[in-house]
């Protein structure tokens, strides 16, 4: 990461990356093929509805974890061993921690949640049952990302990938029996889920216990230092709120799309879906960005930083295009994959129009993000992402869309593109202050 052509490596760690991303988004994905194709539409709306409540879990989970990703890259690229030992363990027992009260206060409060979603009647007792089973794997989920965050932090991306392989499989298998089989609807995908998701953090629990040097998991050794744990909050807290932030605006959006009913609930959820993978497949290069800028600073290879973030901008550039592209391009035939219903396909196309095209203006406002955080500013991007992309978001639903005129589901999808474009220039300036500061300090 610190030597030799960037872009080559910048691929090198984000394809990896890109496709572990997407098998991790397969098992919501599988979950709602399954229910769409054999459960009903009332099932497909269930489990797509509860995307945003799950993203905002995820958010969390990924946000505190890059945390883990900066302090361990740091570390690394300056050669302190005993410092990366103290933060893997750290890392796996906050992992830990947070996993089961997320768990906890998720299981508790899961339906009243979607009370205030407005999700429908005809939806809320199974999107309720399903999302209190998806919160009893967090524990799970949690330990996987932060695993996964430490191994990122020295370039390793590869046995990610085959950790969720192995989960994904199991998981669309578990999906189909439960469903087809047991008739279990929505509580059999979920149990697939929880079931996968544990899967792949017992095999990155193993992975980092094969380990040798610093990166070796010992279980006797958890413990959470206070000075790592400092540092791991002071990055990965403003991350999780900034993520939940975006999160808690989609789940606000949510509520208003479930005002349209069933349909226009099980079409948004199914090109939410689709979206997904060309959203997880830009934000690698988020994740790449953070890591390569970090490692390079503990390297103090600071000539390299500003190349890193241009070229890691145009390669989410060219892959949102790309992606968004074919998205929107073959909307029809994806959005059948998930329901036979030509009302639902007819109301998921309208949303890929929106979103799926202009993606690629979220995938650049991600890596000026990713940047900053690779510099060690969290605070920042944070308070504009909050007031820039969240902010207009909400104030748009709750002042123009409740007009008649633009009571429509188009006028929420196109506060997407609008508020990634108003962020990623706010982004732009900021890094630039924030770059002549830090070279400044470091000259």
């Amino acid at each position: 990461m610190c030597t030799g052509p960037i872009v080559p490596r910048l691929l090198l760690f984000a394809v990896p990356l890109i496709l572990s991303s997407n098998l991790q988004l397969l098992f919501n994905a599988a979950d709602v093929v399954v229910v769409g194709k054999y459960a009903g539409d009332n099932s497909l709306g269930a489990v797509g509805s509860v995307g945003p409540l799950i993203n905002l879990m995820v958010a969390a989970s990924m946000g505190l974890s890059i945390g883990s990703n900066v302090v361990a890259s740091r570390y690394y690229g300056s050669g302190n061993e005993k410092q990366l030992s103290k933060t893997v363990h750290t890392s796996m027992l906050v992992a830990l921690i947070s996993g089961v009260i997320l768990a906890v206060v998720g299981f508790a409060f899961a339906h009243t949640i979607l009370v205030w979603m407005n999700s429908p009647d005809e939806t809320l007792p199974l999107a309720s049952l399903y999302l209190k089973i998806y919160f009893l794997g967090m524990p799970a989920s949690m330990i996987y990302n932060f695993g996964s965050a430490i191994l990122r932090a020295v370039g390793d991306t590869r046995r990610p990938l085959y950790y969720l392989t192995a989960a994904g499989v199991v998981n669309v298998i578990l999906n189909l029996i439960f469903v087809i089989n047991f008739h279990m609807d929505v509580a059999g995908v979920g149990l697939a889920t929880v079931i996968a998701q544990i899967i792949s953090a017992g095999l990155v629990i193993r992975c980092l216990m094969k380990e040798e040097g610093a990166l070796r998991l010992v279980i006797g050794n958890l413990s959470i230092d206070k000075d790592i744990f400092a540092k791991i909050i002071r990055i990965g807290l403003p991350a999780s709120f900034q993520g939940m932030l975006f999160s808690f605006s989609n789940v606000i959006i949510q509520s208003s799309v479930n005002s349209f009913g069933a349909t226009i609930v099980a079409g948004n959820s199914a090109a939410q879906n689709i979206e997904g993978f060309v959203y997880i497949s830009m934000n690698s290069f988020y994740q790449a960005c953070i890591s390569f800028v970090s490692t390079n600073v503990g390297a103090r290879k600071y000539d390299r930083i500003n190349k890193v973030l241009i070229r890691a901008e145009i390669c989410v550039v060219v892959t949102g295009m790309i992606l968004g592209g074919l998205v929107y391009l073959f909307g029809y035939q994806l959005l059948s994959i998930y329901t036979d219903s030509e009302a639902v396909v007819a109301a998921g196309l309208i949303r890929l129009m929106y979103i799926s095209l202009p993606y690629f203006l979220c995938g650049m406002m991600d890596v000026m993000v990713g940047g900053l955080r690779g510099l060690g500013y969290a605070i920042l991007p944070m308070v504009v992402s909050l007031v820039g992309a969240c902010g207009l978001r909400l104030l748009w639903i709750f002042t123009f869309f409740r007009l008649d005129r633009f009571h429509e589901p188009k006028y929420l999808y196109i506060t997407y593109p609008v508020s990634w474009t108003v962020t990623f220039l706010a982004h732009v300036v900021c890094y630039i202050i924030v770059k002549r500061r830090f070279d400044r300090a470091h000259m």
